[in-house]
């Protein structure tokens, strides 16, 4: 006897009234299952059939359906410890559903995913559109709306027309309940068949038409405005500066990165004067061991070690850090350009704006962009700018080793 069937002692139904008077649609339903025990059974599922069924031994229907169902399966009856599963299964109507395989000889596609004691509602969308049959899954983790992930995606699907909707659950022995929150369905009509409609298309009489009432109702608000501000002179105010427009934002955009570029840079001179600093005292300690023989002070093994630093040491210290320091120029000649540029397109955007200086609003739109194109190619160029090849610190005792200056762009080892 099968164990799912002889355990399905409790199930319910629900159905929806009349027909589906689309032929492509998209149902959203939102459901819990929950349960106490580690496992569940047996499941839920959803229809869309040419008969609206009865209680029976799949999931709480009867077997032998005519058109899809899509089930969430919490009991693993084959034993295959592939459950809690979601499948789809098409039937004509003349096929048994096989409880032994958990319905994976039938299926048209599926998942592996949990959907039993989830923190929010799980969330199920299936979509069939020309012949395609997709559901994607939400496994409640999250309360967000778009936290979908694909499920199965099967093609050359065939449905009966005109069917009914409906969801089912069924348990037992180890019990879960099954509570539905929400079900919705969408209609998907085909952009073709929209075309030919022609209800939903105007024709150029109404069209005129409409625009003529436009230009009325507008003249009509501008009539009001004008009587307003002559009836409240105190109160009248252009509301239109208020708002920027694209250009001005861009702008905006422009003088803000221009902004973080000069504050990482003071970052980084104040970064690399402490480091300046601290190379200078090392080399005067090294200059003053070198001077002295590598003699160890008083005190035995407490001072310095024996070892002497050698000449090529520091003159890779010294070549290090002269190329941290072009590197700085170099983004400052950069910063120092997209401020000239910046200035420019501000002083060009006052003049258009105050209608003075004769400039042409077309040729200046034209120079602005072309402009604000420049600087993100300097922008650009400076954060894709490549990386310099490290070169090895070399090894001094009880000295701190390596220094890295911490930027929004790479930068080369300092070693003191």
């Amino acid at each position: 006897m099968n164990i799912k069937h002889f355990f399905s002692l409790y199930s319910g139904f629900i159905w929806n009234k009349y027909q589906t008077p689309y032929d492509h649609w998209e149902v959203e339903v939102v459901f819990r299952v929950t349960g106490r025990g580690r496992i569940g059974a047996d499941g839920l599922a959803i229809w869309y059939t040419t008969d609206k069924s009865q209680d029976g031994p799949v999931y709480g229907s009867i077997d032998k359906w005519n058109g899809l169902g899509v089930f969430f399966d919490s009991f693993d009856n084959d034993n295959q410890r592939n459950n809690p599963y979601i499948l789809a299964v098409v039937n004509d109507g003349t096929k048994n559903f096989d409880h032994n395989t958990d319905g994976l000889t039938q299926q048209l596609g599926g998942c592996l995913r949990d959907f039993r004691n989830r923190p929010y509602p799980v969330r199920a969308k299936i979509e069939y559109y020309k012949k395609t049959l997709t559901v994607s899954f939400h496994s409640g983790m999250s309360n967000s709306d778009a936290d979908y992930e694909p499920c199965l995606r099967a093609n050359n699907v065939e449905l009966p027309k005109h069917g009914y909707f409906g969801v089912s659950a069924a348990t037992g022995g180890l019990a879960d309940d099954h509570d539905l929150l929400k079900f919705l369905t969408h209609s998907l009509t085909p952009p073709d068949a929209e075309e030919q409609v022609g209800d939903g298309h105007i024709t150029e009489e109404e069209r005129q038409k409409f625009k003529e009432e436009y230009e009325q109702y507008y003249q009509k608000l501008e009539k009001q405005r004008e009587e307003y501000r002559q009836k409240n002179p105190d109160k009248n105010k252009d509301y239109d500066d208020l708002f920027e427009d694209q250009t001005s934002r861009e702008l905006r955009q422009v003088y803000e990165a221009q902004s973080n570029i000069v504050r990482i840079l003071g970052s980084l001179q104040q970064k690399l004067d402490e480091i300046s600093g601290r190379q200078e005292r090392t080399i005067s300690t090294i200059t003053n061991m070198q001077q002295a023989g590598g003699v160890q002070p008083a005190g035995g093994n407490q001072g310095l070690p024996q070892d002497n630093i050698k000449r090529h040491e520091v003159d890779t210290m010294l070549r290090v850090q002269s190329d941290v320091q072009r590197t700085v120029n170099d983004l400052r000649s950069a910063v120092g350009d997209i401020q000239q540029k910046a200035n420019f397109i501000h002083a060009k955007s006052q003049q258009q704006q105050g209608g003075g200086g004769g400039f042409d609003g077309g040729v200046l739109t034209h120079e602005i962009q072309d402009n604000l194109r420049n600087i993100r190619a300097d922008l650009g160029s400076l954060v894709k700018r490549p990386e310099q090849k490290q070169i090895a610190c070399p090894p001094i005792p009880e000295f701190p080793t390596c220094l890295t200056p911490m930027s929004s762009f790479k930068s080369q080892y300092i070693c003191i």
